[in-house]
């Protein structure tokens, strides 16, 4: 029974021995068959694309305007909230009225009474009258030589008296001195009609002018947006005395549409904008905007101008563009990032960022060749062109550029490579 029990027992060791061996070798096995890890890849080919430059910007209102007062006056009203948005022509702050009213009235007053001496200095009283006395006057004149006429052949047949002729002699003299001094009257008055027409017409157009200052001030006691945009705070209130020679402003008014972006360019990249074929070609070249938060402004800028001379400071220029700003989302002085297009790149490979590898100031991708095994390529980076890499050495067409995966396989590897898709696209620009 012993070595029955002995038999037995040495039995089940062999067999057990057996089944573990199997299962290693099943095992050994396997593992020579396992697939390779899964990856995503692209295949990079010749291609064409938009190189663009980024940099720092900020908004700025160009014809931002101050809203003063042009007359004297106390405010009587305030229309509107600071940080609203005022349209041109909006009624902003009515001044008290009363003075400039009054002054209306006076100057329509004055202007009736000078319009009236014009008319009388038109009727030319004083010249009628004076040449009715002339008129007058030679009649007289006339009366006297006739009677000058008739008594001398009286006189010289005794049938009148010496005495008799001598007086119509005299009269006849004084007549003639009174024709010469009327008429000299008349050409006086004459003139001085004329010169009294003139100052009265002069008077006139004097009153009209006043009249038209006063018009105006009333007016100005009537203060309006003179620009659409958005509106500051107010530096005096209801019931405040505002003045035409103060030295701070009513309040500012700044127009956001369209909104103005500055940033700085190198000399170098200023020369390369001027000759850049797409400039030559558009003249105006289009901007992009990316807003603190990173997201994407909805609207497309145009470069307007530039600075007359670079900044010996830093050695960059700046360059002034516009973007629409219907909505009034962007204000001045907010902080974002600029991209300009400089060229097409053309016939260039292109990888995705994340494919790229850096160490030690080395640059690097896995590639998986035709064995689906990894190899290791260092490469040369240009451009950034959104999410991807412009790479100018290292790789040739036709080569497979693991893109996921980077994190779990090593030089030589075995994979199993798929196509690599892309996520849709954020509106974001690139990072780094």
């Amino acid at each position: 029974m012993i070595h029955l029990k002995a038999a037995q027992i040495i039995g089940v060791s062999f067999l057990t021995a057996a089944l573990f061996s199997l299962t290693a070798c099943q095992s050994t096995h396997a593992q020579g068959q396992a697939p390779g890890m899964p990856v995503s890849i692209v295949e990079v080919r010749p291609q064409t694309v938009p190189i663009y430059g980024e940099y720092a910007g900020q908004t700025f209102g160009r014809d931002m305007v101050e809203v003063r007062a042009r007359v004297d006056g106390y405010v009587e009203s305030r229309t509107f909230e600071a940080g609203t948005d005022v349209k041109a022509g909006q009624v902003l702050y009515t001044l008290d009225q009363g003075p400039y009213a009054a002054a209306v009235q006076k100057a329509k007053a004055d202007l009736e009474q000078s319009m009236a001496n014009l008319d009388f200095a038109k009727n030319q009283v004083a010249l009628a009258q004076a040449q009715a006395n002339l008129l007058q006057a030679k009649a007289n004149l006339l009366k006297a030589q006739q009677d000058v006429d008739r008594l001398q052949p009286l006189v010289s047949q005794d049938a009148a008296t010496q005495q008799d002729l001598d007086n119509a002699l005299a009269a006849l003299d004084a007549n003639k001195a009174n024709v010469t001094a009327l008429t000299a009257n008349v050409d006086q008055t004459r003139l001085q009609t004329r010169t009294n027409a003139d100052l009265a017409a002069a008077q006139v157009e004097s009153s009209r002018a006043l009249l038209k200052a006063a018009e105006l001030n009333l007016g100005y006691a009537t203060i309006a947006a003179p620009v659409a945009g958005r509106i500051g705070d107010s530096i005096v209130q209801v019931g405040g005395l505002v003045s035409r020679g103060a030295g701070q402003p009513l309040t500012t008014i700044v127009p956001l549409d369209p909104i103005w972006v500055r940033f700085n360019i190198s000399d170098t990249e200023y020369l390369d904008y001027m000759n850049s074929p797409e400039r030559q070609q558009n003249h105006v070249l289009p901007v992009k905007l990316y807003l603190a938060d990173g997201s994407e402004f909805p609207y497309t800028g145009e470069i307007r101008n530039n600075v007359n001379q670079l900044d010996t400071r830093t050695g960059t220029l700046e360059i002034d563009c516009t973007f629409p700003n219907p909505k009034h989302v962007l204000l001045p002085g907010q902080f974002a990032r600029v991209r300009v297009l400089k060229q097409h790149a053309k016939d260039v490979l292109v990888v995705p960022q994340r494919a790229v590898r850096e160490t030690q100031s080395m640059q690097s991708v896995f590639t998986v060749g035709s064995d689906n095994k990894v190899q290791v390529r260092n490469i040369v980076t240009g451009d950034r062109v959104g999410d991807d890499w412009i790479v100018t050495q290292g790789l040739k067409p036709g080569d497979r550029v693991v893109v996921e995966g980077v994190q779990k396989i090593g030089p030589g590897s075995p994979v199993q490579p798929s196509p690599y898709r892309p996520a849709s696209a954020s509106g974001k620009p690139p990072q780094g």
